[in-house]
């Protein structure tokens, strides 16, 4: 069934290219303008997907025509699909840890034998840490920064013990005391950062399980996590010696 397009606006006269269009049921923009075919010019292009096509248009045209509004639905994507954005980030990958449970963790064997007060045992040859290794081999950074509690709650002492094991394969990690993440105005989320581009927001019930996971591009948003990575990397301390402010559990 075709589409019904409506004429957003052109500033090409009367040849009617460049122009944008908006589908009225769908609300999608349909771009019309000169043809990239340049295989120079593809080939700078990002994950192109076969039958996909590229147009030029005047800046101006976006700039009068644009929507200035959109009603953004979230866009989740699957475990697999957030577990190859790992391997497939160009530069940083930089993550926020603000909360005082994982779920997640506790189902662990390291974590039972933590707090048993044993080593935890962490192998730095499970499939995770050697994915680690190979990534940072190729230039690619990890960085954290876990928000802590005073005192830390049972996880976070676990996260902080973790963090052994984390900075061997690569990852540079950082704490940070709740009170300094409220000052600072952080926000109580999780998310990963990649390539100060993409945010992967992760989403958790209840019960602090890991339920979802966002894909966010707006750019609006991607600053606002850049500031925040900013501030919180900045006033973060070294999760060693971080570690050494903390006193035992009681």
């Amino acid at each position: 069934m075709a589409r019904r397009l409506r004429c957003i606006g052109t500033n090409s006269g009367n040849d009617g290219c460049p122009t944008l269009y908006e589908d009225e049921d769908t609300g999608e923009i349909l771009v019309q303008g000169n043809a990239v075919t340049d295989p120079d010019d593809v080939a700078q292009l990002r994950g192109v997907a076969p039958g996909e096509g590229f147009v030029m248009v005047p800046r101006v045209l976006l700039a009068d025509f644009a929507p200035r509004e959109a009603v953004r639905v979230p866009v989740m994507i699957g475990f697999e699909e957030f577990g190859t954005m790992f391997r497939t980030f160009e530069h940083t990958a930089w993550r926020l840890e603000s909360r005082r449970r994982y779920q997640e963790d506790e189902t662990t064997e390291t974590y039972r034998r933590f707090v048993r007060g044993e080593d935890a045992g962490w192998d730095l040859d499970d499939p995770w840490c050697v994915s680690r290794r190979e990534q940072r081999a190729l230039g690619k950074r990890f960085e954290r920064v876990r928000v802590v509690d005073a005192p830390p709650t049972p996880g976070q002492r676990y996260l902080l013990d973790n963090a052994r094991r984390n900075g061997a394969v690569g990852e540079d990690i950082r704490n940070l005391w709740r009170s300094d993440a409220e000052r600072l105005a952080l926000p109580a989320e999780d998310f990963w950062l990649f390539d100060a581009r993409v945010i992967a927001r992760l989403h958790f019930d209840g019960d602090d399980r890991l339920t979802g996971v966002e894909l966010i591009t707006d750019p609006v948003e991607v600053l606002r996590a850049c500031q925040v990575r900013d501030a919180a990397w900045h006033h973060a301390i070294a999760h060693d010696v971080f570690a050494d402010q903390v006193p035992p559990a009681e």
